[in-house]
């Protein structure tokens, strides 16, 4: 049997994890289980699946969650430190998919396993991609992206001629506002932000596709995975979310990806890799289609993509400056401190502040965290007024 480590099990990515886990319980066995602050949730998903480690983030819950395994076998623990330890214990696969930057140090211990982690969490490329993949080449790990346009593009290169590719394609379906004014944009409230068309996802990303931030960061993921330079990843809008990832070849062939709006087949993918698993997931209607749109994202309405590009050129600090800022102005959003469009102003004023300093080191990176959050907080009541 397959052991098995989720990190952010009590997440969106987490639970579809968790429900692929349990249509096949005679293939895997889970070794720790990794939340948040949701209890209760965590609890059912360690008995479900019996567990041999559940751990909360959030330290004072951990009375509720023993209370609620008291009695079985599952070993408890909450803290910053009890997740990183429950990550580094060795497991065939780890679902990396704690959010923010709290997912980097936990994704840094599994990735030293040396063994397969399968990456959701944006950040552990984007703000710390040089250390990430340094101690992927030490370990001799294997990193199996599970965004759906990375693994979109991961499945396209199945025969691995990377050196023959000309460009890779990330699809982004354009958010709720992809035909919306500026100005319309500018009034717009955190309940029509998080109106996703097509996915179904968490709160944070739901904003970061809406101000396409998450396509931004996913800009820059795709330069580490892939190891290609910024000007070789085009973006193009798709509102019917069903090619999500192409590759150009330098023959001229495109070869894409194509699916339904379930973050169960890209997780699938990883989890069975390098074989293949049944799912539940519904199969793709192209005849229900009958139509499948392409364009151009505007950079004028959604600068974030210009954002991020820039923070990929120039390197060190600056992608996790970004992803920083952006966050602490997510939440702001999300309280209604600032409007939509401040979203991104507040991230482009901080980065014209810090700039992009070096940042070689997990220390390094996150002390620009730190920084970049300070900086984007004091940004906030200027926002407003």
């Amino acid at each position: 049997m397959k052991t098995v480590t989720v990190l952010g099990s009590t997440g969106s990515i987490g639970c579809s994890t968790v429900d692929l886990l349990e249509q096949a319980r005679d293939q895997y066995r889970v070794r720790a289980l990794v939340g948040g602050k949701n209890a209760s949730r965590l609890a059912e998903q360690a008995k479900n699946l019996n567990a041999e480690v559940a751990v909360l983030a959030d330290e004072t819950a951990f009375d509720e969650l023993r209370t609620l395994l008291a009695g079985t076998s599952i070993q408890v623990a909450c803290g910053r430190q009890a997740v990183i330890d429950a990550a580094a214990l060795p497991a065939d696969w780890t679902m990396a998919a704690i959010t923010g930057a709290a997912g980097l140090e936990p994704t840094l211990a599994a990735v030293k396993n040396g063994n397969s982690v399968a990456l959701a969490n944006k950040e552990a490329l984007v703000c710390a991609g040089d250390v990430m993949l340094r101690a992927v080449k030490q370990a001799g790990a294997t990193l199996l992206p599970v965004d759906s346009e990375h693994n979109a593009v991961y499945q396209s290169l199945a025969d691995r001629q990377y050196d023959q590719v000309e460009k890779i394609i990330l699809t982004a379906s354009g958010g709720p506002f992809r035909n919306a004014t500026l100005a319309e944009m500018e009034a717009a409230t955190p309940a029509q932000a998080l109106k996703h068309p097509t996915w179904s996802m968490g709160a944070k990303i739901s904003i970061d596709s809406a101000t396409m931030f998450n396509k931004g960061l996913e800009v820059i993921e795709a330069a580490r995975i892939f190891n290609l330079t910024e000007d070789r990843i085009d973006v193009l809008v798709h509102p019917q979310s069903v090619v999500h990832g192409m590759v150009q070849y330098t023959d001229g062939s495109l070869i894409a990806q194509m699916g339904s709006a379930d973050m169960r087949i890209p997780i699938a993918h990883t989890l069975a890799w390098p074989q293949r698993m049944p799912t539940t997931s519904s199969r793709l209607d192209l005849a229900a289609y009958a139509t499948l749109e392409f364009s151009a994202p505007d950079e004028q309405r959604f600068p974030a993509l210009r954002l991020a590009r820039e923070a990929l050129r120039v390197g060190g600090a600056a992608p996790a400056i970004l992803s920083a800022a952006n966050e602490v102005a997510v939440e702001a959003f999300l309280n209604e401190q600032i409007g939509f469009l401040d979203i991104a102003r507040v991230v482009e004023k901080v980065m014209r502040q810090l700039g992009a300093p070096a940042a070689d080191t997990l220390e390094a990176v996150l002390h620009w965290d730190a920084e970049a959050r300070q900086k984007a907080s004091t940004f906030i009541p200027a926002a407003v007024a």
